[in-house]
């Protein structure tokens, strides 16, 4: 008897946990339901995929997954901390040219038209909604603090999942950043985290709209979404187009691999940069992450010119090696004849100068 008291006295503790702390964002309301119900990729209540995207999470599937994680593999994190390059921002930084800066995984500043934007912004130090629980960043340090930053004139956001959307970080962020770009439902996060509604714009598939003088289009991916036990999918994922005066780049978010890549190709393209998701795969979830020779097929798919190889580097989600998706990506490039750039975290490269192919991950 007093197990079971113990036991309903913990799942009672989580479910409060689960309800009223903010990390966890809100769901899009009723009203705003309602809205979503004319939409073709809308259904019972749930957005979905453009095509049929199985994800078997039944005992039966997920066992052998289960196995592989009981088993370790000593080499799915670095042994050392990663190099990183410090970043400093100064009045001279801001120019005409095109520049882009990884900050590991799928955290980006891209810098055009003297206009900063943030892509999928995540300073945390795990991606869990309880990160001492989580599997910790490599690099200790990011290669600037939150409070560094300057003035930030748009931060674009593919989808709600911890790894990309970062509860400490939007606290930290909001206050330097003039607009917030998000797929529908997304802004029911922020804005319980104190982010204003006037300065947050949703966007459903193929939305195309003009901010901060740039040109940005909702583009599909084939993911999923959610933060919390009952809301899967409960927002839309998305993909993005970005086009300045003379640029124009691609940023794929999460996604498998899928014929919305060569649609995008053929409405948007060419690319005169890609940031392709390459890692955190596996075989039995390779419906909503590309393997690596995917992601350089995803690549050539919508026309891309140069590519930066993304969603690696900073934390372990999968089972794999932590160095094989830039390894692999690299390789498929090579044989594809692919441009690719692989820059260090912290390192900013421009589209006008040479590009980096230095294999850091390795010294």
């Amino acid at each position: 008897m007093f197990a079971l008291l113990i036991i309903i006295a913990v799942l009672v503790v989580v479910f409060l946990f689960i309800t009223f702390h903010p990390v966890f964002g809100s769901n899009p309301s009723k009203e705003t339901k309602t809205k979503y119900s004319s939409l073709e990729h809308y259904s019972n209540g749930t957005f979905v995929n453009q095509i049929t995207t199985e994800m078997a999470t039944d005992f039966r599937s997920m066992l052998p997954v289960l196995k592989e994680f009981l088993k370790g593999n000593p080499n799915r994190q670095p042994a050392q901390q990663i190099p990183i390059k410090p970043l400093q921002f100064s009045a001279q930084n801001m120019n005409q040219k095109t520049k882009v800066t990884w900050f590991g995984h799928s955290s980006l500043l891209l810098e055009i038209d003297n206009k900063r934007i943030l892509l999928d912004p995540m300073f945390g130090k795990a991606p869990s909604p309880i990160p001492w629980f989580g599997n910790k960043r490599y690099s200790k340090e990011l290669p600037i603090s939150v409070e560094d930053l300057p003035q930030i004139d748009l931060v674009v956001y593919s989808h709600d999942h911890y790894d990309h959307l970062d509860y400490g970080t939007v606290k930290k962020l909001k206050s330097k950043v003039k607009r917030f770009i998000v797929p529908l439902g997304v802004s029911s996060h922020l804005v319980r985290w104190g982010v204003e509604p006037d300065n947050i714009q949703e966007c459903n598939w193929w939305d195309e709209i003009v901010a901060a003088g740039l040109t940005l289009v909702c583009t599909p991916a084939r993911h999923f979404s959610g933060r919390s036990l009952t809301n899967r999918n409960s927002t839309l994922w998305c993909s993005w187009v970005i086009k300045g005066q003379e640029t124009k780049i691609y940023f794929s978010g999460d996604s498998g691999y899928g014929p919305h890549f060569k649609e995008i190709g053929e409405k948007y393209g060419p690319f005169d940069l890609t940031l392709m998701e390459c890692g955190q795969y596996h075989k039995k979830w390779a419906a909503i992450h590309m393997m690596p020779e995917e992601t350089v097929q995803a690549h050539l798919d919508v026309k891309g010119k140069m590519m930066i190889p993304i969603h690696w580097g900073a934390f372990t989600l999968s089972l794999h090696n932590w160095i094989d998706p830039v390894e692999r990506a690299v390789k498929a490039a090579n044989v594809n004849n692919v441009m690719i750039s692989t820059p260090q975290i912290g390192e900013t490269i421009s589209l006008d100068d040479e590009h980096p192919r230095t294999n850091w991950w390795k010294s």
